[in-house]
């Protein structure tokens, strides 16, 4: 391929300081839990169903925990202790533990040393059991992705969005059919918001479809049964975001999922989630996730639809480093690491598409063993469906000179409704012409040193290059408050879910951050 002429010693020095602004976060990561991190620990020993109202059970009894002040102890540690009162079931507990608490040490008597380990062996038991069957399903996921394959890159991935599930999987077929390689989910409109997963299949969501277990398990079901009949395996995405972060982790690691949309800021800047909970939740979802094998995006993109794409292009590149860093912290591989950036510069602008290649091959080459996400135009799109469908076909182009690895097709009415499966049809069309017939094209050309496309590309570098040392300098949750990423500022204690931070006590119980170990080989 042709290859901008970088300097790696800036590469190198960026990955450098984002490391360091990476184990910062972290010191304060390790400090501290939060409610969502305890339901993922409960859920994953097995606690499921739901009670009084319909809540899930995970939700009642990390509640009953945190209000109590004794979740610092780890969700963990109290389904022990619970077995040990002769509480045998979630909904026992969730019945019984209230009562318990709040008698004290009559309810709840301390233990001896002895009784404490013994215990901490129970539950460690049951988690290896968890993290066995986790394992046990990812080489499921694997031994099908093998023996059907999944078809050359760039992956093009859809989107399928009606709010049924049952209809999602109708759309997901149909979009397998005409040459998609993955199938997003679209999560039902503001879901990151709450803080509980729903329960069981939903037929009704606005602007998406509920990510719940039995919905994965549903699509995660249909896809199986169409590769086999195409006799390529479709792989399967959803969002592990917001504030049920790691609970959507280890619900899409249980049903084979392959892919997760999973970032580390994209909460925060984008659903106002707060800075604290958000890091702490996207450490263990990628516990999970390493585990898994799975292949998270992240969501960089997001940064050009608020900020201007040609101005602050460079702040993608800053937070794909920050990105990586926390990422590899959790365990993750390069190869898991679907970064994202998009089409978004100005198309009006003079060389405009030029300017995209430069980024679009500044990342490729900064990262070269990630499996790349580009996304397409949505910014400046239109309800023009005739100058939408060239602009996309721009990006497609964009897409296979520079060898992206995953692409989600745009889609030329996405401006004006939700996609028909016939609007879907034709940007699948598109796509699939734009990569036959410029499959070489990086192969064949050159780059023109201190042209437009090189200058451009020195230049983001420099620029991120000069935004992690700042980054480094004000440490990472306050270079947020200072609205340094998407042009947008967020408080340290602001934000949504701040009271579901917890400082975990000395006797923090959680067998999984021993257990949750990266998968040797992910696919």
């Amino acid at each position: 391929m042709a290859t901008l002429p970088l300097d790696h010693d800036k590469v190198a020095d960026c990955r450098h300081l984002a490391r360091g602004i990476a184990a910062n976060v972290q010191q304060y990561i390790d400090g501290h839990t939060t409610v969502a991190v305890e339901r993922t620990v409960l859920r994953l020993l097995g606690v499921d169903g739901t009670g009084e109202h319909g809540a899930p059970l995970a939700n009642l009894l990390v509640e009953t925990l945190h209000k109590a002040g004794v979740l610092g102890k780890g969700a963990a540690w109290w389904m022990g202790r619970c077995f040990r009162l002769g509480m045998d079931s979630p909904t026992t507990m969730a019945l019984e533990l209230p009562r318990l608490l709040a008698a004290g040490d009559r309810g709840v008597p301390p233990l001896s040393a002895e009784d404490e380990q013994a215990l901490q062996d129970d539950v460690a038991a049951l988690a290896r059991d968890a993290v066995e069957e986790l394992g046990r399903r990812r080489e499921h996921r694997k031994a099908l992705r093998r023996s059907l394959g999944i078809g050359p890159d760039p992956q093009k991935y859809i989107i399928v969005a009606t709010g049924n599930i049952h209809e999602d999987a109708v759309q997901a077929r149909a979009a397998a059919q005409a040459g998609a390689q993955i199938i997003a989910v679209i999560r039902s409109t503001a879901q990151s918001l709450l803080d509980y997963v729903p329960q069981g299949a939903t037929t009704e969501g606005f602007g998406g479809t509920y990510a719940t277990q039995e919905n994965f398990r549903i699509m995660r079901e249909a896809l199986d049964d169409e590769s086999r009949k195409l006799g390529r395996y479709i792989q399967l995405t959803n969002y592990s975001s917001g504030l049920c972060m790691p609970e959507i982790a280890y619900m899409a690691a249980h049903e084979r999922l392959d892919m997760l949309l999973n970032d580390s800021m994209y909460g925060i800047l984008f659903r106002d989630i707060n800075m604290r909970r958000t890091f702490i939740d996207q450490y263990f979802s990628r516990r999970i996730v390493a585990h898994a094998g799975i292949i998270i995006n992240t969501g960089e993109d997001n940064y050009l639809t608020t900020a201007d794409a040609v101005d602050k292009g460079h702040t993608v590149l800053t937070s794909q480093f920050i990105n990586e860093a926390l990422a590899h912290l959790a365990g993750m591989k390069d190869s898991q690491l679907g970064l994202g950036h998009a089409h978004e510069i100005d198309p009006w602008l003079e060389d405009s598409w030029l300017l995209e290649l430069a980024m679009a091959q500044l990342v490729r080459q900064v990262f070269p063993a990630h499996p790349i996400k580009f996304m397409p135009p949505t910014k400046h799109m239109t309800g023009d469906i005739f100058w939408s469908h060239v602009y996309d076909a721009m990006f497609n182009l964009a897409t296979v000179a520079t060898r992206q690895s995953i692409q989600l097709a745009g889609v030329m009415t996405e401006a004006m409704h939700t996609p028909l499966m016939m609007d879907r049809y034709a940007a699948i069309k598109s796509v699939n012409y734009i990569f036959n017939a410029a499959r070489h094209l990086g192969e064949e050309i050159e780059f023109k040193r201190g042209g437009i496309i090189d200058q451009r590309a020195r230049l983001v570098l420099d620029r991120a290059h000069a935004e992690l040392q700042h980054v480094s300098r004000a440490g990472l949750m306050d270079a947020i408050g200072e609205g340094v990423f998407a042009d947008t500022r967020r408080k340290l204690d602001g934000g949504k879910g701040h009271d579901g931070v917890v400082q975990r006590d000395a006797g923090y119980f959680n067998p999984f951050l021993s257990l949750l170990t990266p998968a040797a080989e992910p696919y």
